[in-house]
């Protein structure tokens, strides 16, 4: 952590990130909401909550996942 003194208070902050980096970070937050709905999912179908499940899966299509016989899969397209 810099010092107060340290700090130009014109300069414009930190640099704008690079393509490849924000990309990079969109991939990770796709995949880590993902994996969240994927365990969602996993729970619903533990608590015997099918239905609720498959409607949640059909809403969040870019998840990847469908519910068949109370068992989350990754959806075949």
């Amino acid at each position: 952590m810099r010092q107060i003194s340290d700090i130009d208070p014109l300069e414009l902050g930190r640099e704008p990130l690079s393509e490849k980096a924000r990309e990079k970070l969109h991939r990770e937050r796709i995949q880590q909401e993902k994996e969240k709905g994927y365990q969602l999912l996993v729970e619903l179908c533990y608590l015997g909550e099918y239905d609720a499940a498959k409607q949640l899966a059909n809403r969040n299509y870019r998840w990847g996942y469908e519910i068949v016989d109370g068992m989350v899969l990754d959806r075949i397209d």
